[in-house]
């Protein structure tokens, strides 16, 4: 094992001091072709965005819904959904889910279960204090429609300061169901903490989860990958282009702690905010919302997108290794997806 990780240092210290620059080194590969093109330039959905204003976007695991809050139509945040016909098809006008969901108080950050029984979202009314994070159950998971009245997730994930922007991690290897969520005294001032379901269906008492949490900064938004080794958020720590940025963060395994997180760089920060971002699960979508330059007003919801080149998809069931690595004062995440294979990602050129 020892021998495995000096042979990868070594590759890495090559690939770094002697194979190329960092404008040129977006992707090296050993002994497997790559797997992913570049992303794309991050496009409005104008489809689904509004002079109202939409964040904090969710897709569904099959990648034919997208649920997200959205402004329009009164004074408060509720959320609505789009779907489309296949993942190559065009998004096609949202509804506002029905009013088990949507009331007079602001609904937002939704966030879809696997099996999308189950809808787990932010409201600011009817809890513990502030913003709580609530759940609702549907029967059949093609009816939005059916959604059931949603019910708190209690003291052992909410407090009388703000939750949001829950998300769900399960492990079906162990059968461990994770929540992970944005909690702070104010918006402005938060945390990410993570929360076991527990056997009776409840949620245990919530742990801060430090490596991702930066004392005196925002770190929120978490989501995390179909593998449970991929954390992306977003965050105003150090080494933002301005504003909230697109931040990641990987680990070795699910029981390993998560790495320092690394800003996805200009490819999708603009030096304004960029939050809540989202891979769908085919690894092909990336969705955030910013109030960048060209939006329909306020926040809107943009998407990035890029294309499998070879191979099956194999990264279900990778095996990342984060290692920081400084070069000219740019820090670079190095990691490992398989024993032959070794990918060089610098911020913004591949996730």
């Amino acid at each position: 094992m020892k021998y495995r990780v000096f042979l990868l240092l070594l590759l890495i210290t090559i690939a770094l001091w002697g194979v190329a620059g960092p404008a040129e080194l977006s992707q090296l590969v050993v002994d497997d072709p790559p797997h992913w093109s570049a992303w794309t330039t991050p496009e409005n959905l104008t489809v689904v965005n509004s002079t109202a204003g939409e964040a904090g976007a969710f897709i569904s695991r099959d990648g034919l819904s997208l649920y997200f809050g959205s402004g329009r139509g009164g004074n408060n945040l509720d959320i609505w959904v789009s779907h489309r016909a296949g993942k190559d098809m065009p998004w096609e006008a949202p509804q506002k889910l029905g009013p088990n969901i949507n009331t007079s108080c602001n609904e937002q950050t939704p966030t879809l279960s696997m099996d999308g029984h189950w809808l787990y979202f932010a409201r600011d009314c009817g809890g513990f204090g502030g913003q709580d994070i609530f759940v609702s159950r549907r029967h059949n998971n093609r009816e939005d429609s059916g959604w059931q009245l949603p019910v708190n997730l209690g003291s052992g994930v909410n407090t009388a300061g703000n939750e949001s922007c829950p998300a769900l991690f399960e492990d079906e290897e162990s059968g461990v169901t994770t929540l992970y969520f944005s909690s702070g005294v104010n918006l402005y001032a938060e945390d990410i903490y993570a929360s076991t379901l527990q056997e009776d269906g409840t949620f245990g008492q919530r742990a801060l989860v430090e490596e991702l949490s930066l004392p005196d900064y925002r770190d929120a938004r978490p989501f995390v990958w179909k593998n449970g080794v991929i954390m992306l958020l977003d965050s105003n720590r150090p080494g933002t282009l301005g504003g909230q940025d697109l931040f990641i963060s990987v680990r070795a395994s699910t029981s390993d702690p998560w790495s320092t997180p690394v800003n996805l760089g200009a490819v999708f920060n603009s030096g304004v905010l960029e939050a809540r971002p989202v891979l769908s699960f085919d690894g092909t979508e990336l969705y955030f919302h910013s109030n960048r330059t060209g939006t329909l007003g306020g926040n809107d919801i943009y998407r990035s997108t890029r294309t499998k080149l070879t191979g099956p998809d194999k990264d279900g069931k990778a095996i990342l290794i984060a290692l920081n690595v400084t070069r000219r004062n740019s820090q670079w995440a190095a990691v490992c997806c398989r024993p032959r294979r070794i990918l060089m990602n610098p911020p913004g050129e591949s996730i």
